[in-house]
């Protein structure tokens, strides 16, 4: 017969790992936290893996970032090379240069580490680009996602800048120029650049501060900010429950798919093992950026073919693309309008409508209802065709970036390849917006049409009279709900100009913008009809064309 004074003698034997987790929980209520997190449900789809890949490419990149530091001396200082590489010696470089050379050549696995940490780094942005684009397609940033839109949208331009800091580091010929295109850029911001260029480079161009201060905003400052980001970003999700297609069973209140233990750990943690053993290969097999070919950084030289990484192309495309402005203002003051114009005035602009996008199609379609359920990119044409149109601007501007290369490579000249990125500026966007928009338009026609009559089964029917026709397979219940599950949305309307009494309303200017943005995106031409339900059954009843 057991006491009371036996229950200290079994909570003694009780193993080490669960006094941890008792002791733990007293403190932190980690098994209610437990309880009410690990049967989590996330939904499956090939598309949301986008995001794991950036968050796995981010912790390799801290991973072998921190690795690189303990050997990296970010400092300036000349010295004269004695180290393994033969062609390099007695070669006078900056510390910075010499201790990159050294990492590439002398430390063990550190060129592998340096190849998979600018990879992880190239990765990431693609990543972090495709998968806002996901979003941005399903529309997945609609309420109540709004800040995590904005955390996603920080993380790509701070990894942008990251990858720049980052680059920049080794203090080669083709980074220094890139730092020189830089310091360009911050000398045309009107009243204040000259001060910044001077507090960023401890004086004029090169100065001997810029590798030590890049250093610290690379490996503290920004990836700092990013990993806040990151776990901001994570809890939002959670917080939300995730987002899902539409489908048999699948509302606004439910998600439909497997739970986070084990199901969904298990996969996770095999993929991030995928996501390393796929960068590694890349690593070891393609190289990038051998600076040991280049040589070290010199103001009187710059490298041939130097082109940025791709994110920061689209910057360089439109500096190459602007013409060369400039304005003397009385006094002798100089306003550089071919720098500036392109960098303080068009890249802030267009980066800051893409954060802001959501709220402005809140603000247009009235829309500030939740939304759990995605939609097909096909059913938000106006949606859509602005994020075609975006991607079309970007990839104008990266060839406006490489015109010299382009030039070179296909023979022809950079003046037409300047001025053909000059006027696609203003015409390819609106072209390939009206293009998207109408295909859209036609794959909702398509799918109304197979609700209708069914798929296309290639099989030809002669019928009594004499007239072929084509049997229609009709879709499965799981099929039509896919097709048919999309809200029709109606466009904002002003209403009557009079109220109940006569009295003219007042309408203001910003009410009727309103109400015309709206037409555009859900009036008439704008979307196709769903079929109804009375058009369904009397197709289905056997009046259906080839059924």
């Amino acid at each position: 017969m057991s006491t009371a004074g036996d229950a200290p003698k079994r909570r003694g034997k009780a193993p080490a790992g669960e006094r941890v987790a008792d002791w733990a929980d007293g403190r932190l209520g980690i098994y209610s936290l437990a309880k009410a997190n690990m049967r989590k449900i996330f939904p499956d789809h090939w598309s949301f893996m986008l995001g794991e890949v950036c968050l796995y490419s981010f912790i390799i990149i801290i991973l072998t970032g921190v690795y690189l530091t303990l050997f990296f001396n970010p400092s300036m200082a000349e010295v004269e090379y004695h180290g393994a590489y033969v062609p390099m010696q007695g070669v006078h470089m900056s510390q910075a240069y010499a201790s990159t050379l050294d990492i590439s050549f002398d430390v063990r696995g550190g060129l592998l580490m340096r190849q998979i940490h600018h990879w992880a780094a190239l990765v990431f942005l693609v990543g972090m680009f495709v998968h806002m684009m996901r979003v941005f397609f399903t529309g997945a940033f609609r309420k109540p996602r709004e800040i995590n839109w904005l955390f996603g949208f920080l993380l790509l331009v701070l990894g942008m800048f990251t990858g720049f800091t980052g680059y920049s580091l080794p203090d080669d010929l083709l980074s220094g120029t890139g730092i020189r295109f830089m310091e360009g850029a911050v000398l045309s911001v009107p009243v204040v650049g000259t001060y910044i260029a001077f507090f960023l480079f401890g004086g004029e161009f090169p100065g001997t501060d810029i590798i030590p201060r890049f250093f610290v905003a690379h490996v503290l400052l920004l990836p700092g900010i990013m990993l806040g980001l990151v776990v901001a970003h994570l809890i939002l999700v959670f917080y939300h429950k995730h987002t899902q297609f539409a489908g048999p069973g699948r509302t606004e209140k439910n998600v439909v798919g497997m739970p986070l233990l084990p199901v969904y750990m298990a996969k996770a943690g095999g993929f991030f093992f995928l996501v390393f053993g796929v960068i590694s290969v890349i690593a070891a097999t393609f190289t990038i950026n051998p600076i040991w070919v280049l040589g070290p950084y010199r103001p009187d030289q710059v490298s041939t073919n130097a082109q940025p990484d791709w994110y920061m192309g689209f910057s360089e495309g439109l500096i190459r693309a602007m013409p060369a402005w400039e304005m003397v203002l009385p006094g002798g003051y100089t306003l550089n309008l071919g720098v500036a114009i392109p960098l303080v005035v068009i890249f802030p602009l267009i980066l800051t409508s893409i954060a802001v996008y959501p709220f402005i199609e809140s603000w247009i379609t009235g829309d500030k209802r939740e939304h759990h359920i995605l939609d097909r990119p096909r059913n938000a044409p106006t949606r859509t065709a602005f994020g075609a149109a975006w991607i079309s601007l970007y990839f104008l501007l990266l060839v406006g970036g490489g015109n010299d290369l382009w030039a070179t490579h296909f023979h022809l000249s950079i003046n037409a390849i300047t001025w053909f990125v000059r006027i696609g500026f203003f015409v390819v966007p609106v072209v390939v917006f009206i293009i998207t928009k109408r295909i859209c338009l036609g794959l909702q026609r398509r799918d109304r049409e197979k609700v209708l009559h069914g798929r296309e089964s290639g099989i030809i029917k002669r019928l009594p009279h004499g007239e072929f026709v084509e049997v229609h397979e009709p879709l499965s219940q799981e099929q039509l709900h896919t097709l048919t599950a999309h809200e029709q949305y109606k466009p904002l309307e002003i209403g009557p100009e009079t109220d109940e009494n006569g009295v003219r309303r007042k309408i203001g200017p910003v009410q009727k913008l309103r109400a015309r943005l709206s037409r555009g995106y859900y009036g008439e031409g704008s979307q196709v009809p769903k079929p109804t339900a009375e058009e369904f059954k009397e197709l289905t009843s056997g009046h259906g064309h080839g059924h």
